[in-house]
Order: structure tokens, then C-alpha cells, then sequence
């Protein structure tokens, strides 16, 4: 299993710090916002995930390994105290480790779409989208304005 812990978090550790980044100390706690982009979100869904299975003590450690990331986010040896917390909770959790590699994006990729003004439209793929008016859609997919 530890393969596959090593595995996980060198997929995972790329989310965490945005996470951070995105909501603070308070990524453990946070509702998801779409003000953040979807690397933060991932990440703080991780977090979340490792957060809720923990005791109290547990909850205090990874809060605390949080926090010091959150005050020094060019700090490796914090990024890596956070990273070492959730590998430990990997450890000694097996359903954990399968729901944190839900929660990653198939095959490690990471997509980030921005759509920005009006009838701005933003798709990792996408067949037809229309966005102008009185716009009529044909028989054969085409749009005739």
C-alpha cells in the first residue's frame, strides 16, 4: 500500500497548496467557491476528506500543518509537513486512500476553464453552443441567425 500512498500524494500534492492559497486556514472548513479555480477546489476537497476522518488530536495536527502553510506558502519543509500528515492518515486508513483517488482527475490531469463577458462560453469539450440571438439550430446541427 505504501506504492500506492507515494503514488497518490505525488498526484495530490499539486492541489494542495493552491487549496491553501484559495482559503486560508479555513480550507478545512470552507464551502466550496467558485471564486477558486478547480485545482483549489480538489485540493480542498482532499484536505476535507483527510480532515473529517481524523479524532480531535488528529484535526489539531493537520490544522496546524495547514496553518503553517497558509503563513508561508513558498515554505517546502511546510508543504511537505502537510503532505507527511495526509500520507500518515493514508496509512492508517485504506478507505481513505480510495476516496482521495476519487476525488483526483483521471489520469492526473488538471483542465482549468475561464469564460469571461458576455455569452462567454467555457468547456474543457464541446460539441454546439450558441450564443447569439434569435438563433435557429437546423436539421443538419448548423445555426442559421
Amino acid at each position: 500500500m505504501d506504492v500506492e500512498i507515494v503514488q497518490l500524494m505525488e498526484q495530490a500534492g499539486q492541489y494542495l497548496a493552491p487549496a491553501v492559497s484559495a482559503y486560508g486556514a479555513a480550507v478545512l472548513t470552507r464551502a466550496e467557491t467558485a471564486a477558486a479555480d478547480g485545482t483549489a477546489n480538489v485540493g480542498r476537497r482532499i484536505l476535507q476528506a483527510v480532515w473529517r476522518r481524523h479524532d480531535e488530536h488528529g484535526r489539531a495536527e493537520l490544522e496546524a500543518a495547514v496553518r503553517d502553510v497558509d503563513e508561508a506558502p513558498d515554505d517546502e519543509d511546510a508543504a511537505a509537513a502537510l503532505r507527511q500528515q495526509i500520507k500518515r492518515a493514508l496509512r492508517e486508513d485504506a478507505e481513505l486512500l480510495a476516496e482521495l483517488a476519487r476525488l483526483l482527475p483521471a489520469g492526473g490531469e488538471t483542465v482549468n476553464v475561464t469564460a469571461s463577458g458576455e455569452r462567454s462560453i467555457a468547456a474543457k469539450s464541446i460539441n454546439n453552443a450558441v450564443t447569439g440571438d434569435n438563433v435557429t439550430i437546423g436539421g443538419d446541427g448548423r445555426a442559421d441567425a
